[in-house]
């Protein structure tokens, strides 16, 4: 036994055999059923030749068999790769052959991208298809066929903590990265490992599952399995016996309408993305959700007037923004309550092994009013997969340590907490200023008519750059953008006030919620501003 994600898994398996282990589109499994469906996928792969350390593509919405299919790799010894069901052909052809997969578990509806990108990936061996209610022809095997035809018995070899955990993230630039993890290390980063709140270590590999026994959370994780952030709301709520709830893509009523039926207790979601649209529909239908103890964000921050909305809503929960990546695991937790002061910026408390860092990459004394680059030490990836000139811009040995500097900054205040500042590389230089775009956004959404925002630097003669924004409204209506600019100007000093303002009917983002910055820059440069 070790610190590995399927015996984590396991050991949850052996403490609550029949409890309910995950929920989507209608079905449910327990524990012992997911473990026993899990088993009979990794020995029919097992009996394909797939084996410790190859890759194994997961190309899924959010499903039961995808939670199936990963585990199944894990025990293994396999690696499990996310494929994004977004993707087109050429990105689909990147994909398959940086990850190297050689066997691909896929939604029926996908078969015809898998079919025309099959040729051009000669390492994949072996494709089993899941059913989905589509009528597309596809080449492989029906994936419960290879179930049923294989024990559900869990006899495979032993497994270790320096197995490997493989996360494809996009960014907000380029082609997919591969982000490598050691199975203790990623459990210790995102998966339950450590305390969040204390920083304390779990004492040993059976501590979740046994206190779990007392009986789990139910937890809504809304993002796409595709994205850390979900996978791993996930994994640690099923390594603490806990029932996970899915919807098969993100449709903010059936969100809601999930909480309802399975009494839903904890909710994850990516910031405002996620949270505008479904605090419109809860107000629209007048949900029960009284089952709520806790809303948390993930991988992107709540603004402050969404967290005020939530807050008025659901007065006796607790908000959490969580920071983090797929790159540096959970870095810092912010939590605000109905008596919290809901007025300060984007603040959270530092996990313990986080720090900032200047420009030498020296660590910054923790007193007010200093600046860096957020680092964090201790549990990190081993890397980028295939990709050691990336690997060394993010991952420093600085005195005898390792550190992960994924390029976000912050500021440390009188308090002991911080303010997130926003991500260097979104940075506008406009006549020598910098502005954070993550502030302006927050500003221009604070605004009533505003849904949502993204704020990008254009070229510009005189400065520079220039800030600049693209907005969605609620509902489609014309804006105001006088209005709106005098509104955000009461919020933040003039420099950061946008100077050019495109209007569109829906904010580019990527599955995940993140912000997606390249088609922000693309409709910026192909439209003329409304202002």
């Amino acid at each position: 036994m070790a610190y590995n994600i399927a015996d984590l898994l396991e050991h949850a398996v052996d403490a609550v055999p029949d409890r309910t282990a995950v929920i989507c589109g209608g079905r449910k499994v327990t524990y012992a059923q997911l473990e026993q469906r899990a088993n009979r996928l990794a020995h029919h792969l097992a009996a394909q030749g797939v084996g410790k350390g190859d890759h194994i593509g997961v190309y899924s919405r959010n499903s039961i068999e995808m939670i199936e299919t990963m585990f199944a790799a894990f025990k293994l010894r396999a690696i499990a790769i996310n494929v994004n069901y977004r993707y087109v052909h050429g990105e689909l052809r990147y994909l398959f052959d940086n990850a190297d997969l050689v066997a691909l578990v896929h939604e029926r509806q996908y078969s015809d991208k898998v079919v025309a990108v099959r040729p051009e990936a000669p390492k994949l061996k072996h494709v089993v298809v899941v059913e989905d209610g589509s009528d597309e022809p596809f080449d492989g095997v029906a994936y419960e066929t290879a179930l049923s035809e294989n024990s559900p018995e869990r006899d495979f070899a032993e497994r270790s903590a320096d197995d490997i955990y493989m996360l494809y993230t996009g960014g907000t630039t380029g082609y997919p990265k591969g982000v490598v993890w050691r199975h203790e290390d990623v459990w210790r980063a995102l998966g339950g490992g450590i305390d969040f709140v204390t920083g304390e270590y779990v004492p040993d590999e059976w501590t979740m599952a046994e206190q779990g026994k007392a009986g789990g959370m139910v937890r809504l994780p809304a993002a796409p399995l595709i994205h850390g952030a979900a996978q791993w709301a996930a994994f640690g709520a099923l390594f603490s016996g806990g029932t996970v709830v899915f919807v098969p893509q993100f449709d903010a009523h059936d969100v809601w309408r999930n909480v309802v039926e399975h009494k839903v207790q904890v909710l994850t979601i990516v910031g405002d993305a996620m949270a505008r649209p479904l605090i419109d529909a809860y107000h629209e239908a007048g949900y029960d959700a009284s089952s709520l103890v806790a809303v948390s964000s993930h991988a992107a921050l709540f603004s402050q007037t969404v967290k005020q909305e939530y807050l008025a809503a659901f007065p006796n929960i607790v908000l959490t923004d969580a920071i983090g990546s797929t790159e540096s695991g959970f870095t810092g937790i912010g939590m605000i309550g109905k008596d919290s002061d809901h007025s300060a910026g984007p603040r959270v408390s530092f996990g313990k092994d986080a720090v900032l860092l200047d420009e030498e990459n020296r660590v910054v004394e923790r007193k007010p009013g200093a600046s860096g680059r957020i680092a964090r030490r201790g549990h990190v990836p081993v890397g980028y997969y295939k990709d050691p000139e990336k690997s060394k811009k993010i991952f420093a040995e600085i005195d005898g340590a390792r550190y992960v500097i994924p390029g976000d900054y912050a500021r440390y205040e009188e308090d002991g907490t911080v303010t997130l500042l926003g991500r260097g590389s979104q940075c506008v230089n406009t006549g020598g200023e910098k502005v954070f775009p993550e502030e302006v956004e927050g500003a221009l959404k604070s605004h009533p008519d505003v849904f949502d925002a993204l704020v990008i630097g254009v070229p510009d003669e005189r400065l520079g750059q220039r800030v600049a924004a693209i907005i969605q409204t609620r509902n489609g209506q014309e804006p105001d953008l006088d209005a709106i600019e005098a509104h955000v100007r009461t919020e933040i000093a003039g420099y950061k006030v946008p100077r050019s303002v495109w209007v569109v009917e829906e904010i580019g983002r990527l599955p995940s919620g993140k912000p997606d910055y390249p088609w922000a820059q693309r409709h910026a440069a192909a439209h003329q501003p409304a202002k």
